[in-house]
């Protein structure tokens, strides 16, 4: 794959687990990153680690003027965004027997952060954007399709499923003037925030159910958005790439 030092690229959440793997991969490839997270110290010793060509910018991205304000200086430097990563996550239990005020409030967080997030940032992008050219990949779940793998996935399965929504809505409508949108879909990724503390009987029993024999890496998605971010996936659009090594196929 050609290397991307004329490129930039943004990769939200890109200060941990996934995200840290997808900005780690592109600064390999020489293009120049810009992470963005809520956590200023770990972002400033992300880019650090990451590289000369790696710079952040602090936001929350469900908040529309700090989006505005961020994408705006990365426009002012850099000229145009090439490619917009959508990594920015969490999840919270939410279940039906928790006080409704207390689930509305976590549905919420979940929502605003997982799937407005990505929204706001995918809109105040595209306009600077290269047409032909751009790239929009948003990190997804295998959560869209089975609800979760336990009690209380409600509001991040909900999220993960309105991602795939979003990205069938851009691909639409920003496909014609040369930008593709696509998703991807993570199984089970091992050490990261998501799963770091999970029983090592609950991963023994996924691990069991997978194909492949094996936990996912950040680096399997992160490789997965470098062919989507490339030239080569020129004619891929709208398209959901699940990278689960077989716990799930067929969506």
């Amino acid at each position: 794959m050609e290397k991307l030092s004329t490129r930039t690229v943004i990769v939200t959440g890109g200060n941990s687990g996934i995200g840290r793997a997808i900005a780690g991969a592109f600064a390999r490839k020489g293009a120049n990153i810009i992470i963005i997270g809520r956590d200023e110290k770990k972002l400033r010793e992300t880019a650090r680690e990451l590289g000369y060509n790696a710079v952040y910018q602090q936001a929350d991205v469900s908040k529309s003027q700090q989006v505005a304000a961020v994408v705006k200086a990365i426009v002012e430097q850099f000229g145009q965004i090439d490619v917009l990563v959508n990594a920015a996550g969490f999840a919270l239990g939410v279940t039906t027997v928790m006080p409704l005020q207390e689930a509305e409030q976590e549905w919420d967080a979940v929502i605003d952060t997982n799937l407005k997030g990505s929204f706001l940032m995918a809109t105040a992008v595209a306009p600077h954007m290269p047409r032909p050219g751009g790239r929009i990949v948003n990190i997804s779940s295998i959560a869209a399709f089975t609800g979760g793998s336990r009690a209380g996935s409600t509001a991040y399965a909900a999220a993960k499923a309105g991602v795939l929504g979003l990205t069938y809505g851009l691909a639409r409508e920003l496909s014609p003037q040369g930008i593709t949108v696509n998703a991807i879909a993570p199984g089970f990724i091992a050490s990261t925030g998501f799963t770091g503390d999970w029983s090592e009987e609950r991963v023994r029993g996924i691990i069991e159910q997978t194909p492949v024999g094996r936990g996912g890496h950040p680096d399997d998605i992160a490789a997965a958005t470098l062919y989507l971010a490339s030239p080569e996936a020129s004619f891929v659009t709208g398209e959901v790439l699940n990278v689960n090594g077989g716990w799930l196929f067929g969506h």
